[in-house]
């Protein structure tokens, strides 16, 4: 399995870009900048795009992609929960501020919806995938993802504390999760359902209490203007745990 940190920030900058994952070329993790950091014949691999919650820098290459795959002859189907298709409809593809290629070409649409439920096992694009709820300021699963031969991975998109039930559902090789900003805004972000490292080292702890064990973790989600802040706190946490916690960034690829 090999995955590729397309975006690994909460804001785009220069050299900074919106959340979005590409595990093997054929399956995506969020939206936040997969037109942004892929090329035209990329795009076209893609099979199948989990999403895991409706806010922005999650879903916001939804409509370009679409676009480029309709003019391709391409087509995509996007997993996720009731919440991020009401949004979707509403205000991404709607014939209003972009073309809905739920609709288009009326033989064969774009962009197929299709509902998960959380905590049930799903094949999609040869992976199993199984999604499950997680803290966030609205409804938001992070997706445990089990590639043919066994690899797994879990992330868990956006998340603040309170992870224990989650913790008993995954066991994952390799764990995804957020940190949005340094430990002086922990009380902030916590209110937001959002972690800090000193935030994740708890849930990280809760983790091995569940578990018996820490897998290797990578962090995203940073925002660009606390990410030297961030890193030196993630290094002192990973000292601390005993186990690697290292940030992510962008053109990243980890193979497992």
């Amino acid at each position: 399995m090999k995955i590729r940190f397309l975006g690994a920030h909460n804001c785009e900058t220069q050299n900074a870009r919106l959340i979005s994952l590409l595990i093997d070329d054929v399956l995506a993790i969020d939206a936040g900048s997969l037109t942004s950091s892929l090329s035209l014949e990329a795009q076209q691999k893609i099979k199948a795009i989990l999403l895991t919650h409706q806010h922005y820098d999650h879903v916001r290459d939804i409509p370009t992609l679409a676009m480029n795959l309709f003019l391709g002859g391409a087509a995509t189907t996007l997993y996720s929960i009731p919440a991020v298709f009401d949004v979707l409809g509403k205000h991404l593809l709607n014939d209003e501020i972009y073309p809905d290629f739920r609709q288009k070409p009326a033989d064969k649409p774009t962009i197929s919806f299709s509902l998960i439920e959380p905590h049930k096992v799903e094949t999609i694009a040869g992976y199993s995938v199984l999604a499950v709820p997680v803290e966030h300021g609205v409804p938001t699963v992070g997706y445990q993802i089990v590639s043919p031969d066994g690899k797994t991975i879990f992330y868990t998109g956006d998340t603040g504390p309170g992870l224990a039930e989650c913790w008993r559902h995954v066991s994952p090789q390799l764990l995804i999760t957020e940190v949005t900003a340094s430990d002086k805004y922990s009380e902030w972000v916590a209110g937001g359902g959002h972690l800090t490292p000193s935030l994740l080292k708890q849930e990280l702890a809760e983790f091995k209490e569940v578990r018996g064990y820490l897998p290797r973790v990578v962090v995203v989600h940073m925002s660009p203007y606390l990410e030297k802040d961030i890193a030196a706190e993630v290094a002192a946490l990973s000292k601390d745990l005993g186990t690697s916690v290292t940030l992510a960034h962008e053109g990243m690829e980890i193979s497992l």
